[in-house]
């Protein structure tokens, strides 16, 4: 986990929580909670709202952080902890010595669904069967006809066609419209 040591106005990034506490030690702070590795122990740290628009103005015009402006003083405490913790993700700790490569685990491969392996099932009477059958007629089905047969709001329609049926079974539903402007979605093979 990266973590930051803050020193008067000084911000370092560390590889480990346990570096930041050795740089804070190092030099000479009694205050433990300067070793910072989130947003919220920033903001309950002990640094004044001084020492936060210094450490601010000390990044600004600096790259990486050219992009910054300076500031007089900050609305509050939440929002100078929040710019100050946004900006200083950028900083780079410095790199650990790796050890010898040991080769990553294997995993499973995970399995593309696809029409090819013949047609998806779907568990008897649930509303995924309910909806393939609509589906498969030759008329299609409307949004509100899936709708009031499963009880979803059209935009869980709208996702379970995309999500369960396109991505995780590899059907292709078409949706065209019709006359009187509804949507008519139908499997295609």
């Amino acid at each position: 986990m990266k973590a930051f040591s803050m020193i008067e106005t000084n911000v370092t990034a560390h590889p480990t929580v346990a570096e930041a506490k050795q740089a804070v030690a190092a030099a000479g702070d009694c205050d433990p909670r300067l070793a910072i590795t989130s947003e919220a122990e920033l903001a309950a740290s002990s640094l004044g709202m001084g020492q936060l628009v210094d450490i601010w103005n000390g990044f600004a015009g600096v790259v990486p952080f050219d992009d910054l402006q300076p500031v007089r003083k900050f609305t509050d405490r939440k929002t100078a902890a929040a710019r100050i913790w946004k900006a200083i993700q950028r900083l780079e700790a410095p790199t650990v010595p790796q050890g010898a490569h040991v080769a990553p685990k294997r995993t499973k491969a995970a399995k593309q669904a696809t029409a090819a392996e013949g047609a998806p099932t779907a568990r008897e009477g649930s509303k995924k069967a309910i909806v393939l059958e609509f589906l498969r007629r030759p008329e299609g089905a409307t949004l509100a006809t899936i709708q009031s047969a499963t009880g979803w709001q059209a935009h869980s329609v709208r996702g379970f066609i995309s999500g369960a049926l396109g991505k995780k079974m590899g059907l292709t539903v078409t949706r065209l419209k019709r006359d009187d402007g509804a949507s008519v979605y139908f499997l295609t093979e």
